[in-house]
């Protein structure tokens, strides 16, 4: 058995194992309805809705291997990191169409925020996977740098976005930014977990469980946020 899984209680285990079923069903779930709502808005939205189909979709497949995995007592974080790095490109590519950035400005975004993206993954990964607290605080030291950029330069993206819309569309984008914000802080600190007590049944149910609700919510409820600002954009005009 997996040495992370062995650390955990039977009834440790049970929670954790369901779940990861909640995620899957979650993910695959919202798959179906992204894609029945993109002729709901128009037509310069509907990438973004189905970013957010592809981006659960995806989700939806790794958190699939990972529960049959673990019910056979292996867990395997690799599936969690080759999940964030192709869905959390998509998540700002999705989030930059909504917004209405103009098409120069949200190129010139996209090849800023994606490379740090990419890099904040790729830095996070040798952390999650060592053994050593010392190489855990390295790589989270730098994994942070391009997270805090990438949450500072979205935050300021919503911002002038709501400053700019109708009261409808500010209030959805506000809520969007709530989400972001609250939702991706869960994840370096969930990540610390092992390093404070790698023998604590109790954190490692905590960390599994936060990645999940923070996957649950920062790709289904936020794609669902994501889609209500494209409605509120599209107005009451006819989708074409």
């Amino acid at each position: 058995m997996d040495s992370t899984i062995a650390i955990l209680s039977e009834d440790q285990y049970d929670l954790v194992y369901n779940v990861l079923s909640f995620g899957v069903a979650v993910m695959l779930g919202a798959f179906v309805y992204f894609l029945t709502q993109m002729s709901s808005v128009n037509k310069e939205y509907r990438p973004a809705v189905a970013a957010s189909a592809v981006v659960v979709g995806i989700a939806g497949y790794h958190y699939l291997r990972i529960w049959q995995d673990f019910g056979e007592g292996t867990m395997n974080e690799g599936y969690r990191y080759a999940d964030w790095l192709i869905t959390v490109p998509l998540l700002i590519v999705e989030l930059l169409i909504v917004l209405g950035v103009s098409s120069d400005q949200r190129k010139k975004l996209m090849t800023t925020l994606i490379p740090a993206s990419v890099l904040m993954l790729g830095l996070g990964y040798p952390g999650e996977i060592a053994d050593s607290n010392g190489t855990k605080w390295t790589f989270w030291i730098l994994a942070i740098i391009p997270f805090l950029y990438i949450l500072y330069t979205l935050y300021g993206q919503l911002q002038a976005a709501a400053a700019r819309e109708t009261p409808a569309v500010s209030a959805a984008i506000k809520n969007a930014t709530m989400v972001l914000l609250i939702t991706w802080l869960v994840y370096p600190i969930a990540y610390l977990f092992p390093i404070f007590d790698d023998t604590s049944g109790g954190l490692e149910t905590l960390r599994q469980v936060g990645y999940t609700v923070a996957d649950i919510t920062s790709k289904g409820l936020y794609g669902l946020m994501v889609l209500g600002i494209a409605k509120a954009r599209s107005g009451s005009s006819s989708p074409v």
